[in-house]
């Protein structure tokens, strides 16, 4: 869109303080606290189930927190907020019936857009988007990335400031992933902030200024990603085998080794070389390993050290 958003209000654009919230009797989020500045894009990083998607209905004022509070642009969540709030649900809420020029139409005169200036925001979104040529098209028609596309575009519509996603990519292939975080960046430029929840490491990593880890409700550990990986051993390592809790526990004791996670048949740990590491354990318990895969150590590693589990949920 070529109209850029007003520039941040508040130097913290979304905060959360000490919230609770449940469901029945299943507690999502347990005294969280969380501050983000404004214009940046922040990442929460966590599996599914960690409170990642409460926390954003909680900022776009869909739900209110039982204890705690949240402030949103300056103020609590509330429908008068809406219009400077965009939010990406994780599961597609567009009309497969509706064409995509109706799906922008709509969403505007919801915001009170009408006339000359709501279709020249209109085009100018379709065209943002890469959509023009399939405006009137039924969103059925769309591939995945191009419904997710149109998401995006409906959300900016009203030109908001705060741009809320919920798992942003999911379902995408690489060139639709590449062309949403292209745009997210172009929208981010202009002063927008945005907020995404995923589970996804390398986007998190390469596009969050600063990122989040999110785990059983709470936040374990805040950071650009950087600052997150500082304190890593240098290579990750998956090791598929079959080990003797006596060879785990030889392995664990090794001063070149970080953190260790055992579940039969991966063990996963991150240790200060590859080179050196990889020889010593197959002299060690080499008729145990069928299988090394080193990476070097990422976000994913990162959340590994501090919560004890991967992004997968696996205990230790």
């Amino acid at each position: 869109m070529q109209s850029p958003a007003a520039p941040p209000r508040t130097a913290v654009a979304a905060e959360a303080v000490d919230v609770t919230f449940s469901y029945e009797n299943r507690q999502a989020l347990n005294g969280l606290s969380l501050s983000v500045a404004a214009g940046s894009i922040f990442g929460l990083l966590g599996p599914n189930g960690s409170g990642k998607t409460t926390l954003l209905s909680l900022f776009a004022g869909l739900r209110a927190p039982d204890s705690g509070s949240v402030t949103v642009l300056g103020e609590t969540p509330s429908t008068g907020l809406r219009a400077r709030i965009g939010f990406v649900f994780q599961e597609s809420t567009l009309d497969p019936l509706m064409t995509v020029r109706e799906v922008l139409a709509f969403h505007g005169k919801l915001f009170g857009m009408t006339g000359a200036r709501a279709r020249q925001r209109l085009d100018e979104a379709l065209e943002t988007v890469a959509l023009t040529d399939r405006a009137n098209d039924a969103v059925r028609t769309l591939s995945g990335g191009m419904r997710r596309r149109l998401e995006l575009a409906r959300a900016f519509l009203p030109s908001p400031e705060l741009l809320l996603l919920d798992e942003p990519t999911a379902g995408l292939d690489p060139d639709s992933e590449k062309a949403v975080w292209a745009y997210l960046h172009e929208r981010n430029e202009e002063g927008v902030t945005i907020i995404a929840a995923t589970n996804k490491v390398s986007e998190a990593d390469r596009h969050a200024d600063a990122v989040a880890f999110v785990h059983d409700g709470r936040i374990v550990a805040q950071g650009a990603p950087p600052e997150l990986k500082s304190g890593l051993k240098h290579d990750g390592l998956f090791v598929e085998g079959e080990f003797s809790d006596d060879e785990i526990s030889e392995i664990k004791a090794w001063p070149e080794v970080g953190a260790l996670r055992w579940s039969s048949p991966l063990l996963h740990l991150t240790v200060d070389s590859a080179a050196t590491f990889v020889p010593k354990l197959f002299q060690a318990a080499g008729a145990s390993v069928s299988a090394v895969r080193v990476h070097e150590a990422s976000l994913e590693d990162a959340y590994f050290d501090v919560v004890g589990s991967g992004l997968d949920g696996d205990e230790r």
